[in-house]
């Protein structure tokens, strides 16, 4: 019987999203294999890991062209960007907390081109007039990157409802980053 490696990463990514714990006898469960399929196809845990963080970049990176960042002011397109992403947002969450995709010389090279085109959103806004230009693209796209882990997590745990995602982190992220007008103040 052929394993189709898709599906073992999916449902690896849908395990380990809700049990980021989980052991590679659970992912295997999870998938409908045994453990020793599962360790011809990954290796270990870190295997596994990797394979995901490729499946990521794959999301996001749809994602991203699915949001059509060029059009449209860039608070709409950061909307897009937050509704085109929630399917992922569970995985990216899992891969966000995994510090070893993050540290040393073997950061992926996708998660940089990612980083730059959603920085490239950020500093468009910020050129329109459309975002405070006092906190750099570099700090909304970490911003965004948290508030969608923190998002999967308030989903899954039950205390922020799935209808709510996409409103909710606009809301927070763009009320923050929309540039305002400074108060008058009063002459005596």
């Amino acid at each position: 019987m052929a394993v189709d490696p898709e599906h073992v990463l999916r449902a690896a990514a849908a395990l380990l999203t809700r049990k980021s714990t989980a052991t590679m006898d659970e992912v295997a469960k999870a998938a409908g294999i045994s453990r020793a399929t599962l360790h011809r196809h990954f290796a270990g845990r870190d295997a596994l890991v990797r394979a995901l963080e490729s499946l990521g970049i794959a999301e996001c990176e749809a994602a991203l062209d699915a949001a059509r960042l060029d059009e449209g002011t860039a608070g709409e397109a950061v909307r897009r960007l937050v509704g085109a992403i929630e399917p992922a947002a569970g995985l990216l969450a899992f891969l966000y907390s995994e510090n070893q995709l993050f540290e040393g010389e073997e950061l992926n090279a996708g998660w940089t081109l990612i980083d730059d085109r959603i920085s490239a959103l950020f500093r468009r806004g910020q050129l329109s007039g459309e975002f405070r230009i006092d906190l750099t693209p570099a700090w909304l796209t970490e911003a965004l990157y948290g508030l969608l882990a923190s998002g999967a997590w308030m989903v899954h745990s039950g205390k922020g409802a799935p209808n709510d995602f996409q409103h909710m982190i606009v809301e927070l992220l763009l009320g923050g980053a929309l540039r305002r007008d400074a108060p008058q103040r009063e002459e005596s």
